[in-house]
């Protein structure tokens, strides 16, 4: 399963891009997280690898690694996200009205989801949107 959402934020680009690059952040605006974390040395890379506790769909936890780290400009995962494996990436980009987002994810499901993650796409592109619109409120109210 394959799509985007693109949220503008009225922030500078800098700002956008340290807020999403800390991890731990997450769960601020991502509802179906409770705790993400770093459980490699490090500093924020690519190749720092993080743990994660999920409520949503079901409790689990999960871990991912950090695929590409381009200050400012892109910040990509891959890993077990929920009940799907795959990337989610971050392209931002500086316009008049602040930092375009373009999220992009590209998952594949697991178990029982290989079959219904496509029919359940629409759902999961939209429940993935309404976090962007809470991550715009989260840094615009700053």
């Amino acid at each position: 399963m394959q799509f985007e959402n693109v949220v503008v934020i009225d922030r500078p680009v800098e700002e956008v891009f340290a807020y999403l690059a800390d991890f731990s952040n997450v769960p601020e605006w991502n509802y179906a997280i409770e705790e993400t974390r770093q459980v490699s040395p490090g500093p924020v890379g690519v190749g720092a690898e993080y743990r994660q506790t999920r409520s949503l769909p079901r409790p689990s936890e999960e871990t991912f690694v950090v695929t590409e780290y381009e200050p400012n400009q892109k910040l990509a995962i891959e890993g077990g996200l929920g009940p799907f494996f795959g990337t989610l990436s971050y392209e931002l980009q500086s316009s008049a009205w602040g930092t375009e987002v373009r999220n992009a994810a590209d998952l594949e499901g697991q178990g029982v989801m290989k079959v219904a993650g496509g029919l359940l796409g629409g759902r999961i592109r939209e429940a993935v949107g309404q976090n962007l619109q809470k991550l715009k409120q989260l840094l615009e109210s700053r």
